[in-house]
């Protein structure tokens, strides 16, 4: 089983950035894919952006170009650099990790809040 903590997030102005973390622990398989996704009320989850073990990146279209997705393979840590924020972009978000073998694990979510 795998264990992820989110941290970041927040109220942030329209235009503004923000950066999400999220750490793995437990059961890691070396060939995984990690990534984020948001939901709003009333709402399916999202994809919003993920990265494989070794690099591989996809984007919903709706963020190309505004969002960032990175890892560090040493500390099994995920990351999401938020930049050109829109109110639109407001959502809890979520931390995924899926490898060949487990069921897909979540974080427990951070809530982004774009307003002026």
């Amino acid at each position: 089983q795998v264990q992820l903590v989110e941290s970041g997030g927040g109220l942030v102005q329209p235009g503004g950035s923000l950066r999400l973390s999220c750490a793995a622990s437990g059961s890691i398989f070396g060939d995984n894919t990690m990534g984020w996704y948001r939901q709003t009320p009333g709402k399916q989850r999202e994809l919003v952006a993920t990265i494989t073990s070794d690099g591989s990146t996809n984007y919903a279209d709706s963020v190309k170009g505004r969002f960032t997705i990175s890892r560090d393979n040493a500390k099994i840590t995920i990351y999401l650099q938020m930049n050109s924020l829109k109110p639109e972009d407001t959502a809890v978000y979520y931390c995924s990790y899926r490898d060949c073998c487990s069921p897909r694990s979540w974080g427990q979510g951070a809530q982004v809040t774009v307003s002026s």
